[in-house]
């Protein structure tokens, strides 16, 4: 038990670290334009390559950890945030930079997903793995602070390097505190990935983290312009809101997964208690006039979007057979990715081609999506508890 608590401690310090790592781009990105002298189209490349790299750890996790076990999948992860950390710290040429990203997103990535595998598999699952994701608003909301700090008495590559020796202890502590598990022949793998990809419970669960994560960075992008331009709130007002909408984000992870166990509610009611208040809070956001509306309606929707990525990763095992879990955690991630990357981009040219009046109904429609993917996975995960052991079994062969 101890050692478990010791693991759980430790994936709760990795994903500040990974939250921390996020935050900073905000603040670092303006001082990578002025040291390398290119536009912000140019500095966009690196967003692409950081998600090649993020879908890539989440294509080869579940292999990664079938093959080595969650022990060295995550000293993988660890080893390659470091050094990619500690060559980012050099100042490298910027087409380095550029393709060094792809190093970054991959071992973020594969943080992400194998810590996910890892908690999806111990009991109460679903409020571990919403403290998880918690902690990483915690760490996104440190990093900018810190970045600033830094840079104001330092050059940016400064903050890499701090990074990278934050780093180096918690790898080595994935090898102290996890698992070591039998890795799986290639064959197998092979195998695993293809029924994985198969799988329509899996390929649902990745629609509805395109789509919820296409929301959550759409809103967080353009959420500032909206209330400036749309709302007609001042700077500093917009600007605190927005800060209000990722610490609700971040406190609906802490708080609403306890709140809903205690009124005896399953993940899939998480779930739906979740949706429904992304849905009231998008429209009454929308059509409520007046500064007190979009405030509050800005801060309740990041509340209550918080724990639907994490609840997600947590219903996983339901999904799939308990073997296929890592994998499926995977293909679930580079699904968020994939939405993470279009989702925004689509709202911001809808806005600048409409009007970014938009941004609401916009979010309306993708929390409605998110409702119309989830109803056919809850239906999927009741009918496969209730079919019958033998029956199930045969059907997850054939898949």
């Amino acid at each position: 038990m101890r050692h478990r608590q010791t693991s759980v401690v430790l994936a709760y310090t990795a994903f500040v670290l990974v939250g921390i790592s996020a935050g900073i781009n905000g603040v670092l990105l303006v001082a990578q334009m002025d040291d390398y002298g290119v536009s912000r189209a140019t500095i966009g490349l690196t967003f692409f390559t950081g998600s090649a790299g993020f879908v890539l750890a989440g294509a080869t996790a579940g292999e990664l950890i079938h093959r080595a076990g969650t022990r060295v999948a995550l000293a993988v992860g660890g080893v390659a945030y470091v050094l990619a950390a500690l060559y980012t710290a050099t100042r490298p040429p910027f087409i380095a930079f550029v393709v060094l990203q792809i190093a970054t997103g991959y071992a973020m990535g594969t943080l992400e997903s194998v810590l996910n595998a890892y908690l999806a598999g111990l009991p109460n699952a679903t409020t571990l793995l919403n403290r998880l994701h918690g902690f990483f608003g915690v760490g996104a909301l440190i990093g900018p602070p810190l970045a600033n700090w830094i840079t104001d008495v330092s050059a940016w590559p400064a903050v890499w390097l701090v990074l990278a020796l934050v780093a180096a202890p918690i790898t080595a502590g994935f090898l102290l505190a996890y698992p070591r598990s039998a890795g799986a022949p290639a064959h197998t793998e092979a195998k695993s990935k293809e029924r994985v990809l198969l799988q329509r419970g899996v390929l649902l669960g990745a629609i509805l983290l395109a789509v919820y994560v296409g929301l959550e960075i759409g809103v967080g992008n353009w959420g500032f312009s909206y209330l400036v331009e749309a709302r007609d709130q001042s700077d500093l007002l917009a600007g605190y809101v927005v800060s209000g909408y990722w610490l609700g984000l971040t406190a609906g992870r802490f708080l609403l997964s306890p709140l809903v166990a205690r009124l005896g509610l399953t993940a899939v009611g998480l779930m739906y208690t979740c949706l429904a208040g992304v849905i009231a809070a998008a429209l009454l956001t929308w059509v409520l006039p007046g500064t007190v509306p979009a405030v509050a309606g800005m801060v309740l929707l990041g509340f209550f979007l918080g724990p639907i990525f994490p609840t997600a990763m947590a219903v996983a095992p339901r999904l799939t057979s308990q073997r296929l879990v890592p994998s499926a955690i995977g293909v679930m991630n580079a699904g968020s990715v994939v939405g993470g990357s279009a989702l925004p981009w689509l709202a911001g040219a809808v806005a600048q081609g409409v009007g970014v009046w938009t941004l609401l109904p916009f979010t309306l429609v993708l929390a409605l999506l998110q409702l119309a993917v989830w109803w056919p996975m809850a239906r999927l995960m009741k009918a496969r508890e209730e079919a019958p052991i033998p029956e199930q079994r045969r059907s997850e062969s054939l898949a």
